[in-house]
């Protein structure tokens, strides 16, 4: 497993995804914006691992602890966001609390394949 890469990997393909679907759900309001980036991120992150996993930085059986890990991250990156939405900073270093829960998770599940 790369750390660095996947780390870096999943917080900007997870931002990415997140913009990507914030933009496309404004034309709903709000609520879509809102909406939309939590839908995008979750894409996003998905693919992410898939891609991950296929180019050797994170072994299949960790895939699924690196998706829950990172779902968790991202809950807390959207509870940063939400709160501190006036600053340009916070809302894309939050993305990295992603990866970090994609690694968490991914040290997790290896755990959970050794016993």
């Amino acid at each position: 497993m790369s750390p660095y890469r996947l780390l870096f990997f999943s917080w900007l393909g997870t931002g990415f995804g997140a913009f990507i679907g914030s933009v496309l759900g404004n034309a709903a309001g709000p609520s879509g914006l809102k909406a939309g980036a939590v839908a995008g991120g979750v894409v996003a992150l998905l693919g992410v691992v898939a891609i991950s996993k296929r180019l050797n930085w994170l072994p299949p059986g960790e895939s699924i602890g690196a998706v829950i890990g990172g779902i968790g991250g991202f809950a807390v990156a959207i509870l940063l966001t939400l709160t501190h939405m006036h600053t340009p900073i916070v809302p894309v270093l939050s993305c990295g609390l992603v990866g970090i829960g994609v690694l968490v998770g991914a040290g997790v599940a290896r755990g959970w394949t050794r016993h």
